[in-house]
């Protein structure tokens, strides 16, 4: 009888069901559901122009381009357009002459914009502050004053119409030296000096310690140095006089050109430009998430 009831409130208390899970506040599940909400509206303000091209590219001729109210399902989707944009104008050299200029720059921009960083972020020399100044107040110039004194210098060194021409300038960027400076100064000081204690000389410390800390910022500096050449279109236009050595932005304005006000080549044409820095966003995006999870461990 005893022990009947010495083991009646265990067993009561293990029939007892538990739940860990916490149940949100209604304030907090409000605030949630107000936050997602505003975020799918900011992403429909973003999508949405891509999704009005893509749908005047493939509509049919006898379909209005501008009915009111908008009609952005192609009755029936035809991809007549994108087939005419790709062989009214040699699309696949304008694509392969805009991933030669990718190549050529995006890396070499992202080692020398580093290279430039590091020692304005991590070395004491007389004028460091000055010149850091200098750089943030040349984010501030716009690029139409700056064309002049750089033609005149590609000019000078002969390299007007060739591709080094339009390598040359940008080669270097103050936006990227100022987000690698930034990330640099934002890396405990302790890691390097303990790096430094091990017997690493500063090129060790840069490559190894550095470098690796700061990869989610390097990525972004490659993405927006893609970006920014994949759709420079105003200083090819000045230097490049050949059409063979257009890239891609200046071959959709040439279709243009021939297209004359035919939309749905210009958005064919278009979106076909577009898809490459999809696709390097996408690609690249995954590598910032791996890279800012490794920066985390460590």
């Amino acid at each position: 009888m005893a022990a009947s009831v010495g083991t009646g409130p265990v067993e009561t208390a293990q029939a007892v069901p538990t739940n860990n899970r916490t149940r949100l506040p209604a304030s907090r599940v409000i605030r949630r559901i107000g936050l997602y909400l505003l975020l799918v509206a900011i992403g429909v303000v973003f999508v949405l122009p891509f999704v009005v091209l893509l749908s005047t590219a493939l509509k049919p001729g006898h379909q209005d381009v501008f009915s009111n109210p908008p009609d952005l399902i192609p009755r029936p989707p035809i991809v007549d357009a994108f087939v005419r944009a790709w062989t009214t104008i040699e699309f696949p050299r304008y694509l392969l002459n805009s991933f030669l200029l990718i190549v050529l720059i995006v890396p070499a921009n992202v080692v020398i914009s580093a290279l430039t960083a590091y020692p304005l972020a991590t070395m004491r020399f007389r004028g460091r502050t000055l010149i850091f100044f200098g750089l943030v107040a040349a984010m501030f110039l716009p690029m139409e004053v700056m064309l002049i004194p750089q033609y005149l210098i590609v000019n000078q060194l002969g390299l007007v119409n060739t591709y080094a021409g339009v390598v040359l300038p940008n080669l270097l960027t103050v936006f990227a030296i100022f987000l690698l400076r930034q990330a640099f100064t934002s890396v405990p000081r302790e890691l390097a000096d303990a790096a430094r204690i091990d017997g690493c000389n500063e090129w060790r410390v840069f490559w190894h310690v550095m470098l690796p800390v700061t990869r989610p910022t390097l990525a972004i500096v490659a993405i927006f140095g893609f970006i920014n050449v994949w759709n420079d279109f105003l200083w090819p236009l000045v230097v490049l006089s050949d059409q063979n050595l257009y890239p891609v932005s200046l071959g959709v304005a040439y279709l243009k050109g021939i297209g004359g006000v035919d939309l749905r080549l210009m958005s064919a044409g278009t979106v076909i430009s577009v898809i490459p820095i999809i696709v390097f966003f996408l690609i690249l995006q995954r590598q910032i998430m791996e890279a800012a999870k490794g920066a985390v461990k460590g």
